[in-house]
């Protein structure tokens, strides 16, 4: 387990053990004042996307089948994503820099610069100087502008919270906890469906243990 989930244990009154249980998830829930099915909802996407808190910075050592398959139309051919294979950072300036994306997925990352710097981090990977701005304002936390690796332990938990409230998505966690509403959720979180059935089945685990 991550660092971060044995701050977020530390911070929810709960041993810092390491290792994410019942005890963890109720914790998480009264101390974020949660219901249990915005609990089970957010702990759902957040243990998928995290692999179990175990992953709080976006991996981005691909090699170049994986890129020609996550990005098909960026690197259409091996020849394309040879240049960024096991390129972390060359891969973050091209994937994530504003002029490389359509008009409506902009991350505000307007140099290679912040591309690079402002992959994903955090239990639900946020992503992009708009979104780790937006997030700072409204936490009150202008030092994560400057190091967003802050995301990574401190805030972890804090900015899954921020972006569901953010993006409303406490409405369809309202809606009661069932495969509808997780699929909604997690087009909203990942784009696309992946990793559907495992959100599913970790969400009913949670809501078993917090409702």
């Amino acid at each position: 387990m991550s660092n971060a989930l044995k701050i977020l244990q530390k911070k929810c009154g709960c041993s810092p053990a390491g290792s994410f249980g019942p005890n963890t998830a109720r914790g998480i829930v009264k101390h974020y004042d949660l219901s249990p099915e915005r609990g089970a909802h957010l702990l759902g996407q957040v243990i998928h996307e995290s692999g179990t808190f175990n992953y709080t910075r976006e991996n981005l050592n691909y090699s170049a089948e994986s890129m020609m398959s996550v990005w098909p139309h960026r690197f259409p051919t091996e020849e394309s994503a040879k240049p960024y294979a096991r390129n972390p950072k060359a891969l973050a300036e091209n994937v994530y820099l504003d002029e490389n994306r359509g008009k409506k997925y902009k991350l505000g990352n307007d140099s290679k610069e912040k591309a690079s710097l402002y992959i994903g981090r955090g239990f639900l990977q946020l992503t992009g100087y708009n979104n780790v701005k937006a997030f700072a304002s409204d936490m009150g936390l202008p030092e994560v502008i400057e190091d967003p690796s802050l995301l990574e332990e401190d805030y972890a938990m804090d900015t899954a919270i921020w972006f569901f409230k953010k993006n409303n998505l406490w409405k369809i966690c309202d809606e009661g906890v069932n495969d509808d509403a997780v699929k909604r959720l997690t087009r909203k979180i990942n784009g696309g469906y992946t990793g559907l059935d495992h959100r599913i089945k970790e969400t009913n685990r949670v809501y078993n243990w917090v409702k």
